[in-house]
């Protein structure tokens, strides 16, 4: 019993923790365009340029 009293804070602290990073990801951009570095893969020119 007396761990939880341990336990139950730390686990908040890190949800808390999670919570924040996630927040901070989403407001800066990471999420922003999930397709276009996948697709500009297949969409690489390798023919060489004529000079």
């Amino acid at each position: 019993m007396e761990s939880l009293f341990l336990l139950i804070p730390i686990s908040l602290v890190l949800i808390g923790l999670l919570v924040w990073i996630l927040n901070w990801s989403i407001k800066s951009g990471q999420f922003d365009d999930l397709d276009g570095p996948g697709e500009a893969i297949l969409m690489d020119d390798d023919t060489p340029k004529s000079k």
